[in-house]
């Protein structure tokens, strides 16, 4: 089984400018003349981690993180104004010009996975291909599993930890009830509700308990932007039309596909990979039968880095120039 690189640094960081009131961070590390790759975090709101660098041989690619706005080290911090998918969209494609990149691959999941689809449908001809894992379609039915009613029956004890801020009055509409908590003035209200809405996410992300996982999602600076950010953008239907990224996965016919699901996913339930494999035959389809939704998991990880060779590999044969 396949483990992460070695770890590395960047050996560029940016700050970029779009519209106001967000400027995004920028990093590029690995082989300047390698393979562009851009990582695409999750959430959203989620921001990028170190360990994302390590998914990818550093002598072959051109490894770039950011985060998003409102995200990790982009500023404001958890800002809503401005922050829906288009926006996103246009940063991505800002970015790959601030970049002088012509083509670049994309590597998303969750979260990550549903602005890749977005850009890849909305630019083909900039997209090498797409490494997705954890698919999530941001259908109605998909936030109501998880934040509504479904993943509760699976994790009980963990969804009385959820529902506990809320009064019973308010659980019919359970992102609305943390929606008008997270957007309020009381900071303190704002933060006690983005602990419990992130730990719910971040205990039920792996197969097997993970503290770091959990210890991670429920760190202030990452709950108030993953919270304000996901209830802001499910609040409205992730900004997407009904059933767009399955809808519009023709748009995709031609760029190598790689999706990577862990088969026990309970954040971003199977059927969401198996409805875009189905719209998008084309790509490799891999269901990791040890593994929940979680990256870091080790058969997510082994999976994702051999999906990585073999983008490199072919990417290497179609650039290849006889002697």
């Amino acid at each position: 089984m396949l483990s992460l690189y070695p770890e590395i640094k960047p050996y560029a960081e940016h700050r970029l400018k779009v519209d106001p009131p967000h400027e995004l961070y920028i990093e590029e590390s690995g082989n300047p003349d390698g393979i562009p790759v851009v990582v695409v975090h999750g959430g959203p709101g989620g921001g990028c981690e170190d360990y994302y660098r390590r998914f990818f041989d550093a002598e072959r690619f051109r490894i770039i993180l950011f985060d998003q706005r409102g995200a990790g080290r982009s500023t404001p911090l958890a800002e809503l104004e401005g922050n829906d998918t288009q926006a996103l969209v246009a940063d991505m494609e800002c970015i790959r010009q601030f970049l002088g990149i012509e083509q670049w691959a994309l590597f998303g999941g969750s979260w990550g996975s549903t602005l890749s689809l977005a850009y890849a449908q909305t630019h083909p001809e900039c997209v090498l291909g797409l490494i997705l894992r954890g698919i999530f379609l941001c259908r109605p039915q998909d936030i109501r599993w998880f934040y509504q009613e479904g993943a509760g029956r699976i994790f009980p004890d963990y969804w009385e930890d959820y529902v506990s801020l809320i009064p019973e009055a308010e659980r019919g509409d359970l992102v609305g009830a943390y929606y008008r908590r997270l957007t309020s003035v009381n900071e303190l209200e704002q933060m006690q509700a983005a602990k419990a809405w992130s730990v719910w996410e971040g205990r039920c992300a792996t197969l097997h308990p993970n503290p770091r996982v959990v210890e991670h999602f429920g760190h202030p600076h990452v709950a108030i932007a993953l919270a304000r950010i996901e209830c802001h953008y499910f609040m409205n239907n992730a900004f997407l039309e009904p059933d767009q990224l399955v809808r519009d996965a023709g748009r995709l016919s031609g760029i190598p596909g790689y999706i990577v699901h862990g088969r026990y996913d309970m954040v971003c339930p199977l059927d969401n990979a198996h409805a875009l494999q189905q719209a998008w035959p084309d790509a490799e389809y891999s269901i990791i039968r040890d593994a929940g939704h979680s990256a870091s998991e080790p058969a997510i990880v082994d999976a994702l880095m051999r999906a990585c060779e073999k983008l490199a590999e072919r990417y290497a044969e179609r650039h290849e120039r006889p002697v």
